[in-house]
């Protein structure tokens, strides 16, 4: 029963986190940049630049020179600290020394996407969603005292590049009165999709993206590890990229009713994280699959 919980506990975690915004740390001026960063920073070990950095043994990154990485569980001790919720699949976190941005990478070992419906992606439904998911996580923000967050709209509307395999869109939000944008990236992989999220205040955006896709020519599946080392007989992914976009985690439970299952198991010993589950998996029904899927599950 104890493995049974901490499995229904990751899978509302991840749902959730796929749907909510980033708070980013606020940044300083550059002159400060040896004390900005107060003591969770300074006890940090990080890896600087310029260096290469392995990502669990699954890629590598390149780490430009006034940039610094940190591996899996400081980067979940940041998220937690600036508010924002975790899943577990964090794997770094990058950011130039002045803090005035930051990229998680996070890792979904779902298996080999399909991009089938790439030219099948619906901005107002995907946005949709994700503002739905997004209120549905501050129910959680608000129980633990963190700030809630509020999706304005799309920065960039998704786009996929057929030939890096690479999914991308830009969602725009707010926070405490204070505007931010989170800039996604999916990278699709033979196993997985390594997520890349750029958090940044809208006013950096610009002059920022051309330093982050810098970052992001510099990441590279390990060999055996890339989209097009996919052999008959890997394990295939249960959604496509529409679902990246609102919650891989949720749309496989979702298709294949194994949320539906655990639920019954356990809904007396974790009321509160079955409700916010339910609430991102509604969002997903109404929003992603529409009424005639809603009413045939």
């Amino acid at each position: 029963m104890k493995r049974l919980l901490r499995f229904i506990a990751l899978l509302a975690c991840s749902a959730i986190c796929v749907f909510a915004l980033e708070k980013p740390q606020p940044s300083t001026p550059a002159k400060n940049d040896q004390n900005k960063s107060g003591g969770l920073f300074d006890r940090i070990q990080w890896t600087k630049g310029p260096a290469k950095a392995d990502l669990e043994g699954i890629a590598e990154v390149q780490i430009p020179a006034g940039y610094a990485l940190t591996g899996r569980q400081n980067t979940r001790e940041i998220l937690e600290a600036m508010g924002n919720l975790t899943s577990g699949k964090e794997v770094a976190f990058l950011a130039p020394t002045n803090l005035a941005w930051f990229v998680v990478f996070r890792f979904n070992e779902d298996g080999y996407v399909k991009d089938d419906d790439k030219d099948k992606l619906n901005p107002d439904t995907l946005l949709a969603a994700i503002r739905s998911g997004t209120e549905a996580a501050n129910r959680i923000r608000s129980s633990r005292g963190g700030p809630e967050m509020r999706v304005v709209g799309w920065e960039q509307a998704p786009r996929y590049n057929d030939k890096t395999h690479n999914l991308e869109w830009a969602v725009r939000g707010e926070s405490e009165g204070q505007p931010v944008i989170n800039y996604n990236t999916r990278l699709l992989g033979r196993h997985g999709v390594m997520e890349a999220k750029l958090v940044v205040e809208p006013s950096l955006l610009t002059t920022t993206l051309g330093t982050y896709e810098t970052v992001l020519n510099g990441y590279n599946y390990k060999a055996g590890q890339r989209y097009a080392d996919f052999h008959n007989g890997d394990r295939i992914a249960k959604y496509g990229l529409a679902a990246l976009i609102t919650g891989g985690a949720a749309a496989v439970a979702l298709k294949t009713g194994a949320l539906s299952a655990i639920i019954l198991l356990v809904k007396k010993s974790i009321k509160l994280v079955v409700a916010a589950v339910v609430a991102v998996i509604a969002a997903i029904k109404r929003l992603v699959f529409g009424k005639t899927r809603q009413q045939m599950s």
